[in-house]
């Protein structure tokens, strides 16, 4: 497990780069007590830099002078980039043939070569695992990586220091990097926080895995959030998941569609729907977490 210290250590490393973001309160907007952690105001618009940074300025430099490679459905990918431009790192970014030319842009915007392979998570992996290989590249994993989880812990940290009353924290989960290290965060300073992860109802390998008790890998997963669609969970995310987080609820396309719209109508904010999944969970009728509620 990620320690709390290592996360601490993280939030250091991650400083001269990674924003300490708002927590906007939005009760009046949804009619309870709901707060919303900006993280798309990160560079690159997503949390990622904070794993991306924390691991790349980690290796050694000939490490960095060689160059580092991921495979991502794009804010990974545009995180690696902007980290490695900023260590003076080469960048290669293996994304899907289905990515959204914005993401696709945003990482070329930032130094990185993109190369395109198959639509899965595990297509993308294998071709990155052979760049690796030819061009003698490190891998930087999307989310199953000790330095990839201590840097999205920092999250949780910022989320504990800016609402110390919280009783809930929402957390959206595709590879489980997230969810992983801010549960790691939340669970070892405050044990009392829930923790509750929102996956896609048709991407949701890592429930699906925490029933069966082991990691479950899926043909395919299909969701209108393109960075929560991971075929299988990291290992040790599910082994974080299992440990840190107290249950994990999912939310229909439906719901992630009228989110992005209220979040764009209601709290002027334009979150792509990977980023509005936590907060369908939250808004819709049925909600019942312990507030106040943060939602990430």
């Amino acid at each position: 497990m990620v320690t709390l210290d290592e996360i601490v250590a993280a939030r250091d490393r991650i400083r001269p780069i990674a924003k300490v973001t708002p927590l906007l309160d939005a009760s009046t907007l949804s009619g309870r007590p709901l707060w919303l952690k900006c993280e798309s105001l990160q560079p690159g618009g997503a949390f990622k830099i904070r794993g991306a940074y924390n691991m790349v300025a980690q290796l050694s430099d000939d490490q960095r002078r060689r160059g580092v490679i991921t495979y991502s459905s794009g804010n990974h990918g545009q995180a690696v980039a902007i980290a490695a431009a900023a260590l003076g790192a080469p960048a290669v970014v293996v994304m899907p043939t289905t990515a959204p030319a914005i993401k696709v842009e945003g990482a070329k915007k930032f130094g990185a070569e993109v190369i395109f392979a198959g639509t899965t998570s595990l297509h993308r992996r294998a071709r990155a695992e052979e760049e690796a290989a030819a061009r003698d590249l490190t891998m930087v994993p999307p989310f199953d990586h000790e330095w990839i989880i201590a840097g999205q812990g920092t999250l949780g940290l910022e989320i504990l220091e800016q609402k110390p009353d919280v009783a809930t924290i929402l957390a959206p989960i595709g590879g489980g990097g997230l969810v992983s290290g801010v549960s790691a965060a939340v669970k070892q300073s405050r044990a009392d926080v829930q923790v509750i992860g929102i996956e896609p109802a048709g991407a949701d390998g890592m429930r699906r895995s925490i029933a069966a008790g082991h990691v479950l890998t899926h043909e395919t997963s299909k969701s209108i959030a393109d960075g929560l669609m991971a075929v299988r969970p990291g290992d040790l995310n599910f082994a974080h998941v299992r440990r840190f987080v107290d249950r994990i609820d999912t939310v229909e396309d439906r719901e992630i569609a009228a989110a992005v719209r209220w979040l764009y109508e209601r709290a002027q904010i334009v979150a792509e729907p990977s980023g509005a999944a936590t907060v369908a969970a939250a808004i819709r009728p049925t909600s019942n977490y312990a507030a106040p509620v943060v939602a990430i």
